[in-house]
């Protein structure tokens, strides 16, 4: 197991439950939230980046403020969000440093930090915890590979800032791999992404589902003592409540939960945000909380 500073038992205290579990508000998206906005005039592509802001400020105001923490991007949302005043002081901030998109080099895919965001630059914008993504697929790389070697230092600068990191992680299809071949090598793949994630000095991950029990129980088992929440991945509410039950059932610490809050919550209308973070979102959220410290789904 990784061991925690003091510093960073803080930054892990402060985004869970008074019950001790990983709770999160995703909404570091940029793309895929303007994809939602489908009330814009001229279709969501044409949403523009006040418009955004202001969205990704009322889904702060109405629903993260109502978790322990919520993940934005150092883009669109901050530090406005923090300087004026929207961010609730009891909400932890985490920060995304991943830029959107990622590279293709040799079949494999690298993602790239947001320009000129570093560990110092997320303390600098009020945050108390950093996330970077990763794109790995196991089966081709290991803890000596390029990916490997980006957590391994960001693990270190971060530590050097006193900021927890969660590593998330994706897998992907390769070329040339069928849908039904990546699909019976996905459990693995997530355990295996694991395991490297720990290796190269992970302290918390974020993972995909990775689709049954057992499979939770064995990225448990590949993480060695490092906690792991659950990404919703883009599901519906009542599919990822089933999976989060599932996870921390196996071992999971927690949720990181983003669309599955609030994809069918967004608009250009700020009449209609409120409207619909307010009484459809909220209640998932607080609903989610419940399963996340170890209450049933509802049936």
């Amino acid at each position: 197991m990784n061991e925690l500073t003091t510093l960073e038992r803080r930054g892990m205290a402060a985004i869970s439950t008074p019950a001790g579990h990983v709770l999160i508000v995703a909404a570091d998206q940029r793309n895929g939230m303007k994809a939602v906005m489908t009330d814009a005039p001229d279709g969501p592509g044409s949403v523009t980046l006040d418009q955004l802001a202001e969205a990704k400020s009322d889904l702060v105001e109405y629903l993260g403020n109502a978790a322990p923490a919520i993940l934005l991007d150092p883009e669109v949302a901050l530090p406005a969000i923090v300087d004026d005043g929207t961010l609730a002081r009891g909400t932890a901030l985490v920060v995304g440093m991943d830029a959107s998109g990622f590279e293709t080099t040799d079949g494999l895919r690298f993602t790239h930090f947001v320009d000129g965001v570093t560990a110092r630059t997320v303390r600098e914008l009020g945050g108390d915890v950093a996330k970077m993504l990763w794109y790995m697929r196991p089966d081709k790389q290991d803890a000596g590979s390029r990916v490997g070697e980006e957590i391994r230092d960001l693990v270190k600068a971060c530590e050097a800032e006193g900021l927890l990191l969660i590593v998330e992680i994706l897998t992907y299809r390769l070329d040339g791999e069928s849908e039904a071949e990546y699909e019976a090598a996905f459990p693995q793949l997530i355990a295996d992404a694991a395991r490297i994630s720990v290796q190269c000095g992970a302290k918390l991950l974020k993972l995909p589902y990775p689709g049954s029990a057992a499979a939770c129980a064995a990225v448990t088992a590949a993480a060695d003592g490092v906690p792991w929440a659950v990404l919703s991945a883009g599901v519906n509410h009542e599919t990822f409540i089933k999976q989060v039950e599932i996870a921390v059932a196996n071992g999971a610490c927690g949720a990181m939960a983003g669309r599955s809050l609030w994809k069918d919550s967004l608009a250009v209308s700020h009449e209609t945000r409120h409207d619909l973070l307010t009484t459809r979102a909220l209640p998932r959220l607080r609903e989610l909380a419940a399963v996340v410290d170890g209450a049933p789904a509802r049936a």
